[in-house]
């Protein structure tokens, strides 16, 4: 197992450790399997492979799968939630607002 597109989870590389165990939650002993190969291949990270070996262990004792979509939407991927202070770039606005004492290399004007 090499190719991360074949991975059960879809950029599964690029998600945060905390997210991971309600994911793979969802996936039988296959997908799990797919999944401990991958990462002792690659990343082989302690608790990685520890919640995975847990999960695996737990399905091969008759626990089931949640049912939920290993695929769905991975917003903890995508950088998080917009940051309402930022400014749409087609706007012509500043990114941000200069402080009202102004920078080195731009003093304010004096207020009139």
């Amino acid at each position: 197992m090499s190719d991360h597109t074949d991975l059960p989870i879809p950029d599964y590389d690029h998600l945060p450790e905390s997210t991971l165990e309600q994911r793979v939650r969802a996936l039988d002993a296959s997908g799990l399997e797919t999944l401990l190969a991958y990462e002792r291949e690659h990343g082989d990270r302690l608790t990685v492979v520890q919640l995975l070996q847990r999960r695996l262990d737990a399905v091969n004792e008759g626990a089931e799968p949640s049912g939920a979509d290993p695929a769905a939407p991975t917003p903890e991927a995508a950088g998080g939630p917009p940051n309402p202070h930022q400014t749409d770039s087609s706007s012509g606005a500043p990114p941000i607002n200069p402080p009202s004492q102004g920078v080195p290399t731009n003093p304010a004007q004096p207020r009139t």
